[in-house]
């Protein structure tokens, strides 16, 4: 008896221990990705990705980080508490002026010949309606940034002269609006949809960089740590931003209330706005032109001092 049991025992025991080895091994955490991100219309691939539930579908978690500013968004990333932001080519430049810390991964948003991304708007009965008009006239700006780039560049490309068109720094963008509508700025840049906000309370727009996309850019940044520790989850990013990308542009409608939902477009214009669907390109990342053109701009303005690589700052490898 007792011997049978022994027997019954380590066949038990074997049999439990077979199980063991042949059974699956525990799967792994789908890794979490931290996204630092402002109330803007470029962030809406994302959501559309979370709400669609591609993310997921790819093996990823995506966590939003709300911030206010723009400052705030450069801090979050710096100290490594965010993972990636949508942000512009310079800033990009800028925090790798001592050595490479973040890379440009995608184009997130962009001008087209039909729809802007930035405005420059004149004020209700500043007098202003030409760019030509803007000759000495001071129009708020934030500069060092891409609103100060593209005001450059599209006044160049219009056959001016940059020094002929006086700037004043005010960075914050609802304060930019604040003063154009209340006539203490005759004109500002601002971005869409702020710019149809503006127009509805009577500014005009003088030009805007559908003439001249080339400039109009904003760009998907993350850290180039995170790129080099889990370059797949980057990439099942990408992907999920790809599908949210041809959701958008299948049916822009689709997606209004979202716009609503997320705060990316202000109240008063929620119902008449209209989702800019071309905007949103396909998996693109900054061309070298225009790379080298944002670094030279840089440089003429003393904003960096020494020259940096395209490949360096642009990895356009994790596109799908």
């Amino acid at each position: 008896m007792k011997r049978n049991i022994f027997w019954f025992v380590s066949l038990l025991a074997a049999i439990t221990l077979a199980l063991n080895a042949c059974g699956a091994k525990p799967t792994a955490e789908p890794v979490t990705l931290k996204i630092a991100v402002l109330r803007i219309l470029d962030a809406l691939p994302m959501y559309v990705a979370d709400q669609q539930g591609y993310f997921i579908a790819n093996g990823i978690r995506v966590e939003f980080i709300p911030v206010a500013s723009a400052p705030e968004r450069d801090q979050i990333i710096a100290a490594g508490q965010a993972d990636g932001m949508i942000t512009e080519m310079t800033s990009t430049m800028f925090a790798n002026r001592e050595q490479v810390t973040l890379q440009v991964v995608r184009i997130a948003r962009a001008a087209t010949p039909d729809q802007p991304v930035f405005r420059v708007m004149a004020a209700k009965d500043s007098g202003v309606a030409t760019l030509a008009d803007l000759q000495g006239v001071e129009v708020g700006i934030s500069q060092g940034t891409i609103i100060e780039y593209l005001y450059n560049r599209l006044v160049e490309a219009e056959g001016y002269d940059p020094n002929d068109f006086p700037t004043i720094n005010i960075p914050s963008i609802p304060d930019r609006l604040a003063m154009l509508n209340s006539g203490g700025l005759k004109a500002a840049i601002l971005p869409e949809p702020m710019s149809s906000l503006a127009a509805q309370s009577g500014s005009v727009v003088v030009i805007d960089d559908s003439s001249h996309p080339e400039y109009g850019y904003s760009v998907l940044t993350f850290r180039k740590a995170v790129i080099d520790q889990n370059p797949g989850a980057v990439k099942a990013f990408l992907a999920a931003w790809e599908q949210a990308v041809a959701d958008i542009q299948a049916n822009p409608a689709q997606w209004k209330d979202l716009l609503t939902e997320r705060e990316l477009v202000p109240a008063p214009i929620a119902g008449s706005f209209e989702v800019p669907a071309a905007t949103y390109f396909l998996a693109s990342v900054p061309s070298e032109a225009q790379f080298a053109d944002a670094l030279a701009w840089a440089k003429d303005k003393d904003l960096l001092d020494k020259d940096l690589a395209y490949q360096d700052c642009v990895n356009g490898s994790l596109l799908p």
